[in-house]
């Protein structure tokens, strides 16, 4: 069994970056002055030109680096501690609830099944005085 660690797929970065900026690839051609045919052979590739590399960092936004060493497991994990408040991203807190929804829910309906069984005893007095 070979423990060589098998190179990262550079093509294959750059599709899901591309994807996850819900970019297409006839736009990333575009951005890049070429066609989406040649995205396709990019994308397919192991590797990538440099210089290729820099202008496709470019059009998507973000540093070679990050096409480089993109993970999978490292975006979900962002994703995860993240939290959108009114298109506003706030990452690092994560505010979760401190009760249970569906307790406040019960709650709430005891408390109405309670306020209506008073108003039947109210009425059935009212009705029995006369």
């Amino acid at each position: 069994m070979s423990t060589a660690i098998k190179p990262k797929h550079i093509g294959r970065n750059i599709s899901r970056i591309r994807e996850l900026k819900d970019m297409k690839q006839e736009a990333l051609a575009q951005a890049l002055g070429t066609n989406q045919q040649a995205i396709s052979l990019i994308e397919n590739s192991e590797t990538v030109d440099e210089q290729k590399l820099i202008e496709i960092a470019k059009a998507l936004g973000v540093s070679v680096e990050a096409i480089k060493n993109f993970s999978e497991e490292a975006v979900l994990n962002i994703i995860g501690n993240t939290y959108h408040d009114n298109g506003i991203v706030n990452a690092g807190f994560n505010y979760n609830c401190t009760f249970n929804p569906l307790d406040k829910v019960v709650e709430l309906y005891e408390r109405l099944v309670q306020a209506e069984k008073d108003k039947v005893e109210y009425l059935e007095k009212l009705l029995n005085g006369k």
